[in-house]
């Protein structure tokens, strides 16, 4: 790989994007440091572009470090070009824009999911607000914790109508999250990661959301062990994969995709797709709110103008493809839900 400098990592570990980038960079092999968010490591770092957590500090050609960057999807786009060794996008356009694909519905969809239960059941938010305030100040004292919980806890739990989580579109999240796991379990029966025999980014935009959702938070917790006990497996494993060796044949065949890929594929066009055209159209309009349908059911939120920015995204990299790329895709998502997404392209 050459001579790389090490990284920073600044985030927290009960962030889901931060598990998501960490798990990334454990795999692709490129060192790293990990620096807690408020911290006074973290205050002598460069400071970020976008108030988000986790973001990468990354050397500059004389080896100092000296560049910041946030929002993970666009970070792991920048190590892939920069550092091409190990990683994570596939060089096959066809398959790379599967493998966004999936990213995107495990940061954006799988993310209500976490937000869901962590901040709307009692026990959830009870245990988050307990320990979160002090996975950036282990110092603090009982009253300062106490404080800091009861402040941390009201300002996400007033969140919950941002990301979409209301009595109206709860049925929508926890049937989705059901089937989810029942789709993963049988998928990796057959494919240890979405794509084949490795991971890409999408394999770590989910497994971000689900280190809270299998591994952290009660009730989700308790839902996976019932339902699939191998994602724990899977969500575990994923964690430090830097031991895995790797090469470009070991990603799927697009022409021959695995029937459990194409019931994964079938849930995001269930329920994502239709959210993020939904979104995108009341977005355009000026509109604060909207209503849609999803699965049958009513759905009602705040816009969300990132997430009208990520189908931009989607279809931009659809755009990008070459006519043959384009129809190989097509084929795969034909029937799935998600080929609306790129309808009248």
């Amino acid at each position: 790989m050459g001579n790389v400098h090490e990284f920073r990592i600044v985030g927290v570990g009960a962030s889901p994007y931060t598990r998501k980038l960490r798990a990334a960079l454990r795999f692709r092999r490129l060192p790293f440091r990990f620096v807690v968010s408020g911290s006074k490591e973290a205050r002598a770092l460069p400071d970020r572009p976008l108030p988000l957590i986790p973001y990468l500090i990354a050397p500059d050609a004389d080896g100092n470090l000296a560049v910041a960057k946030s929002d993970t999807t666009p970070i792991l786009t920048y190590l892939d070009d920069a550092y091409p060794e190990r990683r994570l996008r596939p060089s096959d356009p066809a398959l790379r824009l599967l493998d966004l694909l999936v990213e995107d519905f495990g940061d954006e969809w799988l993310t209500k999911c976490m937000f869901h239960y962590r901040w709307s059941k009692e026990a959830d938010a009870r245990c988050a607000g307990a320990y979160l305030p002090f996975s950036m100040n282990m110092q603090m004292t009982a009253e300062e914790s106490a404080a800091a919980s009861a402040s941390f806890s009201k300002r996400q739990i007033a969140r919950l109508r941002v990301v979409g989580s209301n009595a109206t579109t709860a049925p929508v999240i926890e049937a989705s999250w059901g089937r989810f796991l029942q789709l993963l379990d049988a998928h990796i029966q057959n494919s240890p990661y979405f794509l084949g025999n490795r991971p890409g980014a999408g394999d770590f935009g989910c497994f971000g959301q689900m280190a809270m959702l299998v591994m952290n938070d009660p009730t989700p917790v308790a839902l996976s062990r019932s339902i699939s006990p191998r994602t724990y497996a899977w969500t575990e494993r994923c964690e430090d994969l830097s031991g895995l060796d790797v090469s470009d044949a070991d990603w799927i065949d697009i022409c021959s995709p695995p029937d459990t890929l194409r019931n994964i594929l079938s849930e995001v066009g269930r329920v994502y797709v239709p959210y993020l055209l939904a979104n995108a159209a009341a977005v355009q309009q000026g509109g604060v709110t909207f209503q849609c349908e999803l699965d049958g059911q009513p759905w009602e939120q705040d816009t969300v103008t990132y997430q009208a920015k990520c189908l931009v995204w989607l279809r931009d990299a659809y755009a990008a493809l070459s006519q043959a790329d384009a129809a190989r895709v097509d084929r795969i998502l034909k029937g799935t839900g998600c080929e609306f997404l790129f309808s009248g392209l």
